[in-house]
């Protein structure tokens, strides 16, 4: 259930920060409001994953694979640039991720 609760963490962060883009700097209030709200339920998912996900872990997958997606959207709806060097960051904060996940997994096996 810890890993439902923090898929639906990062899908409501990464609405957020959709919303945040769409309200044009806060001016419109709709999307500042669906901002606002995806935050909270993002933060409170995230908070209930953290009742057995190790907080280093939870919070690197949900900030990582958050910014992963932003940036991808970024690139495909928004028309940002999609150079090699952004695609290969993108690479590494994957790579980044996976391995802070592994290494949790290892402490808690070990443990």
């Amino acid at each position: 259930m810890a890993w439902l609760y923090l898929a639906l963490a990062i899908g409501f962060e990464v609405s957020g920060t959709i919303s945040l883009k769409l309200s044009d700097g806060l001016s419109k209030i709709e999307f500042a409001g669906l901002t606002v709200i995806a935050y909270i339920i993002s933060f409170a998912f995230l908070g209930l994953c953290l009742r057995t996900i190790p907080v280093g872990g939870a919070y690197a997958i949900w900030a990582g694979i958050g910014t992963a997606l932003i940036a991808v959207i970024g690139i495909l709806w928004f028309d940002e640039p999609a150079g090699a060097a952004r695609i290969t960051c993108l690479g590494l904060i994957i790579i980044g991720v996976v391995g802070l996940h592994l290494l949790d997994s290892d402490a808690a096996n070990a443990s």
